[in-house]
C-alpha cells in the first residue's frame, strides 16, 4: 500500500500494549503452568470466509510484543482480497507466547478486516459514480486510528479525523444558536469563518432544502444533506450547483448506496463502516 496509508508504528504499539495488558495483566497462567517453557509451535492464520485483509502490523505487534522470538510471514497483505480457506500468514515461535498473544492478535485483525471488507462492498456498489465513500467519527473509542486505516484498506476515504481538524456545524450546533437568539445563520457562519485560519475546511449540515441558500451564502466548503430522500438529494445537488461539495449522510446502507451515489453527490458518509461492522471469521490453526 502507499506510504501515506500506513499506520504509525507508535500508535500500533500503544494500542496493542494496552490490549495485551488488559488480556494478561499478570501473565497467561494457563500456558505458564500447562505448556513446557521450551515448547515451540507452528501455526497458520486461516480465513474461514472471503474478505479483505487489514491488520498485518497489528497482528505482528501483538505477537512480537508478547515474545520477540515469534516469527511471522504474511502471504496476503493489507488491502488484499482473499477467499475462504486461504492461508494468510504463517507463525512460528515459543508456544507460550503464541498462545498468550492469540486472542488479542485475532480480535484486532478480525475487526479491522471486517471493516475493510465492508468498505470494499460499499465502494464497489458506488462504482461508476463520482461519489466518495467515507467513514465518520462513530469509531470504537481508542481504536480510531486503526479503524480509519481499515477503511482506507477497503478502498474508502476518511472524513475529518477529530473535532480539532475541521469545522462541521451540525443540527445541534444550529439548534443551540437558535435557542440563544441567533437567527441569522449566514452571519453566524461568516463570523465563525473570520475567526478561523484560511486553511480550515468548513462543512454545515442541513436537513431541509430551504436551509441550503443561507448556508451557501456564508461561503462554506461542503453542505451535508442529512437524511434526504433520493429525490431531495437530486434537488439539493441541482440547487448547490457546484458552489460547494455535497455530502449525503443518514440511514445509508449497502442496499441503498448505489441509488444515493447516482444522485450526483460528491461524498457519502457511512457510520456503519465502523459502528456496525461484524468481525471477519479468521482463525489461528496450530499444527500438530
Amino acid at each position: 500500500m502507499s506510504e501515506w496509508c500506513r499506520l504509525p508504528e507508535d500508535a500500533v504499539t500503544k494500542i496493542v500494549l494496552a490490549a495485551l495488558e488488559e488480556d494478561a495483566p499478570w501473565g497467561d497462567i494457563t500456558s505458564q503452568t500447562l505448556i513446557p517453557e521450551a515448547a515451540v509451535v507452528t501455526a497458520q492464520l486461516v480465513a474461514r470466509e472471503p474478505g479483505v485483509l487489514c491488520g498485518v502490523d497489528v497482528f505482528r505487534a501483538a505477537m512480537t510484543l508478547t515474545d520477540a522470538e515469534i516469527a511471522m510471514e504474511f502471504v496476503v497483505h493489507d488491502g488484499d482480497a482473499f477467499m475462504a480457506g486461504d492461508v494468510l500468514a504463517a507463525v512460528r515461535g515459543p508456544a507460550r507466547g503464541v498462545l498468550q498473544a492469540e486472542r488479542v492478535a485475532l480480535n484486532l485483525v478480525q475487526r479491522l478486516s471486517g471493516i475493510a471488507t465492508m468498505t470494499a462492498q460499499y465502494v464497489k456498489a458506488a462504482t461508476g459514480t463520482k461519489a466518495r465513500i467515507v467513514d465518520t467519527r462513530k469509531t470504537t473509542p481508542g481504536l480510531r486510528v486503526l479503524e480509519r486505516y481499515a477503511v482506507r484498506c477497503g478502498g474508502g476515504n476518511n472524513h475529518r479525523y477529530s473535532l480539532s481538524d475541521a469545522v462541521m456545524a451540525k443540527d445541534n450546533h444550529l439548534a443551540v444558536l437558535k435557542a440563544n437568539g441567533v437567527g441569522d445563520v449566514t452571519a453566524a457562519l461568516q463570523a465563525m469563518k473570520d475567526r478561523l485560519p484560511h486553511t480550515v475546511h468548513v462543512e454545515v449540515e442541513v436537513d431541509r432544502l430551504d436551509q441550503i441558500e443561507a448556508v451557501l451564502a456564508a461561503g462554506v466548503h461542503t453542505v451535508l444533506l442529512d437524511n434526504f430522500t433520493n429525490d431531495q438529494l437530486c434537488e439539493g445537488v441541482a440547487l448547490i450547483a457546484g458552489r460547494a461539495l455535497v455530502e449525503a449522510s443518514g440511514g445509508v446502507t449497502l442496499e441503498k448506496i448505489a441509488a444515493i451515489a447516482a444522485t450526483g453527490v460528491d461524498v457519502i458518509s457511512v457510520g456503519a463502516l465502523t459502528h456496525s461492522v461484524r468481525a471477519l471469521d479468521l482463525g489461528l490453526d496450530i499444527g500438530t
